[in-house]
């Protein structure tokens, strides 16, 4: 048995929901985002743990489909909306919210209008602010939000900040300004009542000020920072998922021997070189500079018998390949083949976080979640 192994704990999920919930004000309701498969965690295995959620966010009506069959009653937003008329009907009957960013999205909830007491009679309009993604711009949004209030709609405007996760960069205040002026314009024209949503992981913790009606966490709920220079562990968020595997095979290399493919990396001394049950096939980038590491727990006897846990700093050395990587056992003292390897978990427990994989990757630790593969074992605590 390999090993690989990916832990979730669920409790630490629930604290990060409390970790939102504590920031914003009472009134103020949360979209927890669960698209991409809970961002890799496994919707199945989060729901329980998001119960305070007003209501959970997907990126299409395959992930509300996912979630309606496990047996959520709350309510479901389609941040991309819906791609046909057909797929429109169907989100009615499954009770799902839909964002609306293009006109024949407007016309298709015009065309086909739910009943007075579903939930999808309250829309989520989209104003592009400076994203330049999705979403209607602000020259056209009164005519939009009209045409659909006076079809019977209720509508939340939203919008998405493009850079949330570094305060200070100038393109914040364009995009707070203009979707504070179209929301004042909204409710000054077309209804007085008109909800709004801004605020992401990032611009809950910047942006205070912006927290409007509901707020929208997403990489917070999992444990991975959406800040730069700041961890989560500064933000007080707990890691979700462990990812882990175990040692398989142990070897002595002399100076000037390569390891893996490419030999890439060449011993500049003599090392015990540890051989990890895991690799990109398991969902570890391929791409890991020499600043990534893995922690070695060794079990160790102390004075009343009972076994405690040593953790030990181990560099990953060579190109990863797809079922396995190598790492620098050298100072372990006495390894074993079997020993548990963590590539990304809890650093209080003096593990690598996945926010410091996916730097020594180049990337965000958003992607590293979302690319676990279904290979690894799935356990939840």
């Amino acid at each position: 048995m390999r090993n690989a192994s990916i832990t979730i704990n669920s409790a630490a999920l629930t604290h990060n929901l409390n970790q939102v919930i504590k920031k914003i004000p009472e009134k103020t309701k949360v979209l927890a985002m669960v698209k991409a498969d809970a961002y890799g965690h496994g919707v199945k295995h989060c729901i329980l743990s998001l119960q305070q959620a007003d209501a959970l966010g997907v990126a299409c009506f395959d992930e509300a489909k996912q979630i309606r069959s496990l047996g959520w009653q709350k309510g479901i937003v389609l941040i991309e909306g819906v791609f046909s008329q057909q797929e429109w009907a169907e989100s009615i009957e499954a009770d799902c919210q839909s964002i609306i960013h293009h006109q024949k999205q407007v016309q298709w909830a015009v065309d086909q209008l739910p009943a007075a007491d579903s939930a999808c009679r309250t829309l989520w309009l989209k104003l592009n602010t400076g994203m330049n993604r999705l979403g209607f711009e602000p020259e056209e949004i009164v005519a939009v939000a009209k045409t659909l209030v006076d079809a019977g709609y209720n509508l939340i405007l939203t919008s998405h900040f493009a850079n949330a996760d570094r305060p200070d960069h100038p393109s914040n205040v364009n995009q707070i300004k203009i979707f504070t002026e179209a929301l004042t314009e909204l409710r000054e024209q077309v209804d007085s009542n008109i909800k709004a949503s801004l605020c992401n992981s990032a611009g809950i913790l910047n942006f205070p000020e912006c927290h409007f009606d509901w707020v929208r966490p997403g990489i917070m709920l999992y444990g991975s920072t959406p800040l730069e220079g700041i961890s989560a562990r500064d933000l007080q968020l707990k890691p979700v998922m462990t990812f882990a595997a175990s040692l398989m095979a142990i070897h002595n290399i002399a100076a000037g021997a390569p390891v893996g493919y490419g030999s890439r990396f060449v011993a500049n001394r003599p090392i015990v070189k540890g051989i990890v049950s895991i690799g990109y096939g398991d969902g570890y980038p391929r791409v890991v500079d020499g600043s990534a590491w893995v922690t070695v727990k060794q079990m160790a006897s102390d004075s009343t018998e009972s076994e405690t846990t040593v953790s030990y700093k181990c560099p990953v050395i060579g190109r990863v390949a797809m079922d396995m990587i190598a790492i620098d056992l050298t100072e372990v003292p006495n390894p074993m083949v079997g020993y548990k390897v963590v590539l990304w978990g809890d650093p209080e427990q003096a593990e690598p976080s996945v926010d410091e994989i996916a730097n020594s990757a180049h990337t965000l630790g958003y992607e590293l979640l979302c690319r676990v593969t279904q290979r690894p074992t799935r356990v939840v605590i």
